[in-house]
């Protein structure tokens, strides 16, 4: 068996479909395009239909199968309907990719009820949602990868943590909880815990080049994340290498959070 043939039987991603939310930017991104090179069928949902379509567009120029949705995750209908319209692109999906997020951060005391419901619905239940929509399904035909993307702050409190870091611990028991339910099917539910990275999402803390060198310097590694850091995470969790890995957070953050 040759390096190659061995590599693709561990990591390929050939004749998969991946539905990857916030798929249009930052981590989300990076994981579509990863996904999309490993050789899966993606299916990029998120809202602004022009960074959508550029990021299909950059994936089929390279020759890869890939589509867009553009919705609302913020509402149960917003999500159904994403649902259905990712299922029409390539069929149902192998992977399910949760990295859409939002970030507010008004303090403790100024933490209101429209800022809870506006994260937690489009931190938790759009990815409960999506993955009851589709995890009886992966089950169902014996393979299955749900992939979520959550916080630092699902761990520890810092910056604010509020209702995001409150979004995503329990996203995190969430996978814990489709762990349980689909791995006997062969359907393993894991998530992504990035440190501090440079995208949209942290464009506060990015505009301020001392908390930048400040939360650099608290890494292993030297330096602060880059969404391209996700892309060999992903495609192993996507992949037939880890069908011995779930309900696990896996650590991508430099060090930060053992430092």
């Amino acid at each position: 068996m040759t390096s190659q043939t061995y590599l693709s039987e561990l990591f390929s991603l050939d004749g998969r479909t991946a539905v990857v939310t916030g798929g249009s930017s930052g981590i989300g991104r990076a994981i579509a395009g990863a996904l999309a090179r490993a050789g899966a069928s993606v299916v990029a949902v998120a809202r602004k239909e022009a960074e959508l379509a550029d990021t299909v567009d950059e994936l089929t120029a390279d020759g890869c199968p890939a589509a867009w949705v553009s919705a609302d995750l913020g509402s149960r209908d917003g999500v159904r309907a994403a649902a259905e319209q990712a299922a029409e692109a390539f069929g149902e999906p192998d992977i399910l990719v949760n990295s859409a997020g939002i970030n507010l951060r008004p303090t403790m005391g100024e933490l209101g009820e429209e800022v809870w419901d506006t994260t937690m619905a489009v931190n938790l239940e759009a990815p409960f949602l999506l993955g009851q929509r589709f995890g009886p399904g992966m089950a169902e035909r014996g393979f299955g990868r749900i992939i979520h993307i959550t916080s630092q702050q699902a761990h520890r409190a810092f910056v604010q943590s509020g209702a995001y870091g409150v979004s995503k611990g329990a996203l995190e028991s969430l996978a814990r909880s489709q762990a349980e339910a689909w791995s006997p099917y062969g359907v393993t539910c894991n998530t992504l815990v990035p440190g501090f990275v440079m995208t949209p999402l942290n464009e506060r803390l990015s505009s301020d080049p001392e908390k930048v060198a400040a939360l650099a310097a608290r890494t292993m590694v030297g330096r602060n994340g880059l969404a391209d850091d996700f892309a060999g995470a992903a495609v192993f969790l996507a992949s037939r290498a880890s069908a011995y890995v779930t309900g696990q957070a896996l650590f991508v953050d430099g060090g930060l959070s053992v430092h």
